[in-house]
């Protein structure tokens, strides 16, 4: 049977996070299907067996599981079920200062599901994270003012709680030392963002060449140079959008993108909607 590619929508626009609480009847088995989602799952009640890509992970009550983007997985509920779901984009969780260590969650060296076996030798630490999670969820329900700020956090205390407690480092390796030394190619990508910035540019600035550049870039932030000017681009592009009365075109201008036809490619790629589209979305959302 073939793979399903699912789509994954978000409630808030602003927020690329989706997470419910569902309950299944006992023998129910999903289809194979993957995502470009992290995504994790916890027991509040039941038995499950998770299969993602060649392994099998038996959870019971208490029990997660993190499954990687794209990670090809299925599962069946061995009993009367009642579990939560989340899924979440990695990048809207990491800002200027925190982005280089996306790259221990970009799965270039492993599937991020082999992450798993922390949630078995450190219980407290599955403890922790089923805590957070059930937070997520009450914060997402209620939607208290400052919820999005809440939700941020538990999101971000879930993967510290992974990267602290990765003994076997199967996420990815770090090195303070290359973070530093690409800080002020950071900075300068963060005050040039109104302009077109090219690698060429920042090499001088980083005191590489170009070749050796490219690599190190996509080494230690984890996406290459182009894609990581782009995201930061669209994040600016977003609160343009929000907080500013200016036109599709202007806000293109404003960003380094005069181009429309690119801007909006590189607007729906992280965003999966056009820039009107997501005004739109934003106003009704606010009206709620």
């Amino acid at each position: 049977m073939e793979a399903t590619n699912e789509q994954v929508a978000y409630e808030n626009p602003l927020l690329s996070l989706k997470i419910f609480n569902t309950v299944r009847k006992q023998g129910l088995m999903t289809n194979w299907h993957y995502h470009r989602q992290l995504e994790l799952l916890y027991i509040v009640n039941g038995q499950l067996d998770c299969y993602v890509e060649e392994e099998m992970f038996h959870l019971e009550s208490g029990d997660v599981i993190i499954i990687g983007t794209s990670q090809l997985h299925s599962d069946r509920s061995l009993t009367s079920l009642d579990y939560i779901v989340l899924q979440f984009d990695l990048e809207p969780f990491f800002d200027h200062s925190t982005i280089p260590y996306i790259r221990y969650f970009s799965e270039t060296d492993h599937p991020l599901s082999q992450a798993n076996y922390i949630f078995k030798e450190s219980p407290h630490v599955k403890q922790q994270v089923g805590d957070c999670i059930r937070k997520l969820l009450e914060e997402a329900t209620r939607k208290d003012i400052g919820y999005e700020l809440a939700v941020t956090m538990y999101i971000r205390q879930i993967l510290l709680l992974l990267l602290r407690n990765d003994n076997r480092k199967v996420l990815s390796e770090h090195s303070d030392f290359d973070r530093i030394r690409l800080k002020p190619v950071l900075d300068y990508v963060e005050n040039r963002l109104h302009d077109r910035i090219q690698v060429e540019e920042v090499c001088k600035l980083a005191n590489m060449s170009y070749y050796y550049f490219v690599k190190f870039f996509k080494k230690t932030i984890g996406m290459s140079f182009t894609e990581y000017v782009n995201y930061r681009k669209i994040k600016w592009a977003e609160r343009l959008l929000l907080t500013k009365d200016l036109s599709i075109s202007d806000v293109g201008e404003r960003i380094g993108m005069p181009n429309m036809a690119h801007f909006y490619k590189m607007f729906k790629k992280y965003n999966d909607c056009s820039p009107k589209q997501f005004q739109r979305k934003m106003l009704e959302w606010n009206k709620q």
